[in-house]
């Protein structure tokens, strides 16, 4: 059964079969976020903005991404200034991102869905010199048409998980076809690359993680700092970052143990759809809390406040003392924790962190991050790291060290962009 599906005919017809599911899929998500049922012809190829320069493409999927490029997008806008960069997004919250990082500097569209006509719309309308794709965004049709008309694309920052290659690996003839049929393929680590390898991807190299070579915008640090001022300047500020459905119930359990004096809580959902929702729940457990899009100062008697606003993490990692980041206490895979190093503080990180495995993994070694089992064991990290501003110091500044050692990635990855659009 599985070798019936092992085919780009056979994946092209279960797009096909999947087409009334997309339209549900935009409509059901609509539904909290009304951006979905924006600029819906993009999706299917069809594009009311054109260049009027040779077109550099980059697909950042959403806001992680889009902020983890950020080094490579300001150096390829400096290093070649008489083209056009274009960046495609799949979420709404990628796209905000985008424009509030890069403003009129650069294009932006929804990347078409993989239907082949979707795609040869979008690459006859832009024509893109060269097309970036970024960590594990492997789309089969958009690969063999970029070949076919010997546009390069090249996967960067590449990355794969043991649970992503195993689902691979059930289709190797369609798997083999898609990475082969890339121009080049940089990996963040040699676990990746050989996992890509043995999928059948040719021409890999070595990079690094772009996420690295992150570096706070001014407009944030500064942001952190009004914000520090209006949370509490002396008070203990705990930052629950990028949390997950579920994450939220065993944070508020663990906060409900915890003695630190003037502890304030920042919780910051993943993503925008469950503010909501999350506010419900954290009045019904009875904390006394305040949004942050409601721009007032902090009461003294507020316990947490939700981090309800977009583009401000940065902000928030710089505004608190130790950070949690979410998609990691349950099993999520795990969200970044780079930026928060990058800004010297504390992480604490859950099981769960698949995604970010050698980053984890280093961060621990070097003391920039300690990892906690479950809930409870919140309580008792946080009240360690409280009672201890020496450690919480220590640890920041292993941070700051570690995300220094590791950078580099944007510079491989320029070489490889300025050697394929020859």
């Amino acid at each position: 059964m599985k070798k019936l599906f092992d085919s780009p005919f056979a994946y092209t017809a279960l797009l096909w079969l999947l087409l009334p599911y997309v339209f549900f899929h935009l409509l059901w998500r609509g539904r909290k976020q009304p951006e979905y049922l924006k600029h819906i012809p993009e999706r299917f190829g069809f594009f009311s903005i054109s260049a009027d320069k040779p077109v550099i493409w980059l697909h950042t999927v959403s806001v992680g991404e889009t902020r983890a490029a950020a080094s490579l997008i300001q150096h390829l806008i400096r290093q070649f200034p008489n083209h056009q960069l274009l960046l495609t997004h799949t979420t709404p919250t990628g796209r905000e991102a985008s424009e509030q990082l890069y403003g009129d500097n650069v294009l932006r569209v929804y990347l078409p869905y993989d239907y082949p006509f979707a795609v040869r719309r979008f690459l006859h309308h832009f024509q893109p010199r060269i097309g970036i794709l970024l960590e594990t965004e492997i789309w089969f049709n958009l690969i063999h048409s970029c070949h076919s008309i010997h546009t390069p694309l090249l996967l960067l920052n590449a990355r794969l998980s043991e649970k992503s290659s195993a689902r691979y690996a059930l289709f190797p003839k369609l798997a083999r076809q898609g990475l082969s049929e890339l121009h080049s393929t940089a990996a963040q680590t040699e676990s990746d690359a050989k996992r890509l390898l043995s999928l059948g991807a040719e021409n890999i190299t070595l990079m690094g993680n772009l996420k690295f070579d992150i570096e706070p915008p001014p407009a944030m640090t500064d942001l952190g700092k009004r914000l520090r001022i209006s949370f509490g300047a002396s008070r203990n500020i705990f930052l629950a970052a990028s949390t997950r459905e579920g994450e939220e119930e065993l944070i508020l359990a663990a906060l409900k143990n915890i003695q630190i004096p003037d502890l304030l809580t920042i919780l910051v959902p993943r993503h925008p759809q469950r503010f909501d929702d999350v506010a419900t729940l954290i009045e019904c457990e009875g904390f006394k809390f305040q949004r942050r899009s409601s721009n007032e100062i902090i009461r003294a008697e507020t316990q947490i406040v939700l981090g309800d606003s977009m583009g401000e993490m940065f902000a928030y990692y710089a505004a608190c003392d130790v950070a949690f980041i979410g998609g990691s206490l349950l099993p999520f895979g795990g969200q970044n924790l780079i930026e928060a190093c990058a800004v010297g503080k504390p992480v604490l990180i859950g099981p769960h962190t698949y995604n970010f495995e050698q980053a984890s993994l280093l961060a621990i070694e070097c003391g920039a991050a300690l990892r906690i089992a479950d809930g409870a064991e919140i309580t008792s990290a946080l009240q360690s790291l409280f009672s201890n501003p020496g450690k919480i110091l220590t640890m920041g500044n292993a941070g700051l060290g570690f995300v220094r050692v590791n950078q580099g990635a944007t510079e491989k990855a320029l070489s490889l962009v300025s050697a394929a659009i020859k």
